[in-house]
């Protein structure tokens, strides 16, 4: 390791998320750590970029195809960390989502499996991620992370067909597994709610998350038998209650929607679901959740799809503010579509050419936690913006920033805010810092990173050159 990349601070922070791997053998751990020094720099550069010269290159050729490495070695450090930084939380949300990246125009790449629509023809690969984030939206780090592929040629199942298989070998049960590894990470005392999105509307993870006191937020998307006469289904019984009131949610922006403020009702009550069948006479108990019915009664013109969700939880829920609480653990369900949002367009993994599945496993694992540290430096900035900006920068990054934004020599008599050096950062980025624009977003931030480690290598050499100078 050179005495540059060691000043800064991807080299420290890699060494507090990525240390601790066991690769078996001392060299693939070292190689690990460099790894994602070198990438960390460059996130959304190909490999041979980020990576110093050819010899570089081809080591970590030789890492992401090496039968040691694995996925879940890789992360299991950036795990425990995550964990840790849970410990200090009374309360953490544990995010899950799956997404899909597209290597379709990557024809020579071996074990990739369809995505999307069949008649699409497109080929890739799905992982399933579970985010640790505090209930004001800072992303503490993956919890879990799965990767899989779907047969090719292999012909849908029919919802009947699906209603006989086993849970075990439906791909939803993905959710359960994740579910039953976030309940096992929890730290003692404290509380770590799972937020699902309509997928996970399994009637397992309810039983689970009941048989286990694990607290639990899904989304419904099916309107299930009640254990009542009045109102044998969900919805109904849920239009019946009485409106509560309104509530402000923030829609965040992506490719099928623009980010907007909705106002919705809000209705509340309780309900107990008949357990439905089950193949091989399985009996499953009856389930009593807490629901909330969130509707934009009144959109405007122009959106197509209105804002209605139906959530199930079995945390408390008895007056509207409790409502509104669950409401906003659930527009935290966002940060794991932003986090996959950084991992593809930030770290644009889905351009990388290692020609076989196994191997980009690996290497979208070992760019998961990079994307994390881009992530919550977006979100930092907005949480903690008071912190002085030494929790993200070492002394060589704040210095070189300061003097680049400002052109001058002088340092200041303070060490800066997050607040301030973020929005520096992003600046570098593109971002233009009026009235109108604004906290920084994600694009602007890693463009302007990109920039920050240029500038504070430069920096660093300088300061060395000076030092050796004048002693």
């Amino acid at each position: 390791m050179t005495e540059s990349r060691s000043s800064s601070s991807e080299y420290q922070w890699c060494l507090d998320e990525l240390a601790a791997a066991e690769l078996g053998d001392a060299r693939l751990n070292t190689r690990c750590g460099d790894l994602a020094v070198q990438l960390a720099k460059q996130p959304n550069g190909p490999i041979n970029r980020s990576c110093e010269d050819w010899a570089d290159s081809k080591a970590a050729y030789r890492f992401f195809d090496n039968d040691k490495v694995t996925p879940q070695r890789i992360q299991a450090p950036h795990y425990e960390r995550t964990v840790e930084r849970m410990s200090r939380h009374k309360r953490v949300l544990a995010v899950q989502d799956t997404s899909f990246l597209n290597y379709t125009s990557h024809p020579k790449t071996q074990g990739l499996g369809e995505i999307g629509k069949k008649s699409l023809n497109q080929r890739g690969l799905g992982l399933h991620s579970t985010l640790a984030v505090t209930p004001e939206g800072l992303p503490l780090g993956l919890l879990t992370q799965a990767f899989f592929t779907r047969p090719i040629g292999e012909p849908s199942h029919t919802p009947a067909e699906c209603r006989k298989l086993p849970i075990e070998d439906k791909e939803s049960y993905r959710w359960l597994q994740a579910f039953k590894q976030i309940i096992a990470l929890t730290p003692p005392d404290r509380e770590v709610i799972t937020v699902c999105d309509a997928e996970a509307d399994i009637y397992e993870i309810f039983t689970l998350a009941q048989e286990q006191s694990a607290p639990l937020l899904v989304r419904a998307s099916s309107n299930r038998v009640l254990l009542e006469d009045e109102f044998p289904k969900l919805w109904p019984k849920l239009e019946h209650q009485s409106r509560s009131g309104s509530y402000s949610i923030h829609v965040i922006g992506n490719d099928k929607r623009t980010a907007r403020t909705a106002t919705v009702s809000v209705r509340f009550g309780e309900v107990t679901f008949r357990p439905p069948w089950r193949p091989n006479g399985l009996k499953l108990p009856a389930v009593t959740l807490q629901a909330i019915l969130v509707k934009e009664e009144h959109p405007p013109a122009d959106v197509d799809e209105p804002i209605e969700w139906l959530l199930l939880t079995n945390m408390p829920v008895s007056t509207f503010i409790a409502a509104n609480e669950v409401i906003c653990w659930y527009c935290c369900r966002w940060q794991i579509e932003l986090f996959h949002k950084v991992l593809k367009s930030g770290c644009q993994v889905e351009d990388c050419r290692l020609r076989t599945a196994e191997r980009l496993f690996n290497f979208v694992a070992l760019m998961s936690v990079i994307a994390w540290r881009l992530h919550w430096m977006t979100y930092i900035n907005r949480c903690r913006p008071d912190l002085p900006c030494t929790v993200a920068l070492t002394t060589i990054e704040w210095e070189a920033l300061y003097m680049r934004t400002h052109k001058t020599h002088e340092l200041p008599d303070s060490v800066p805010t997050t607040y301030q050096a973020i929005r520096w950062i992003a600046k570098l980025g593109g971002f233009l810092g009026r009235k109108s624009d604004g906290e920084p977003g994600l694009t602007t931030i890693w463009r302007g990173w990109q920039r920050l480690c240029d500038i504070a290598d430069t920096w660093y050499l300088v300061k060395e050159r000076a030092n050796a100078t004048y002693g």
